[in-house]
């Protein structure tokens, strides 16, 4: 039986693939994919040599930001950016963990100054397995699962 691939390619825009499975919604919220008028692919629970299980995600006409990436690869350290031009792959990489994020999470933390005043944000990584970061203001540590995403 000759196997069919059932998904189209895109032209010109970014794959984000290798992504943890069930977090390609998450993925999705941190992009605002939601208002997007481009071409869209979310696939859940898909199979992978590589990590067993996985989610990926196709935008077309779409590049992503330095913020954006970063970003994701605090939900899914392990995801992989692909970036198409004319239908061809042009730059491929593992996105990585950055040290620091800045002005794309919100403190959890009511009391924060950065809830109070118009302070941008700012938080270290302290730890990349389950990833933890830091708010370098009120110096509160949470798990990446606490903390709100915005753009």
């Amino acid at each position: 039986m000759k196997k069919q691939l059932i998904v189209d390619p895109i032209k010109n825009g970014t794959v984000i693939d290798h992504i943890a499975a069930g977090k390609s919604f998450a993925v999705a919220e941190i992009l605002n994919l939601k208002n997007l008028d481009n071409l869209l692919l979310i696939g859940m629970n898909l199979s992978s040599k590589k990590i067993g299980k996985k989610d990926i995600i196709k935008i077309e006409n779409k590049i992503l930001t330095e913020d954006e990436v970063n970003s994701i690869a605090l939900i899914s350290p392990d995801a992989t950016l692909v970036v198409i031009e004319n239908y061809e792959v042009i730059k491929k990489y593992k996105i990585k963990i950055p040290p620091k994020v800045h002005k794309h999470i919100v403190c959890p933390n009511s009391h924060c100054i950065t809830n109070i005043e118009e302070v941008e944000t700012e938080f270290d990584v302290m730890k990349k397995k389950k990833v933890e970061v830091r708010c370098k203001y009120c110096e509160k540590k949470y798990g990446i699962e606490q903390v709100k995403f915005k753009f």
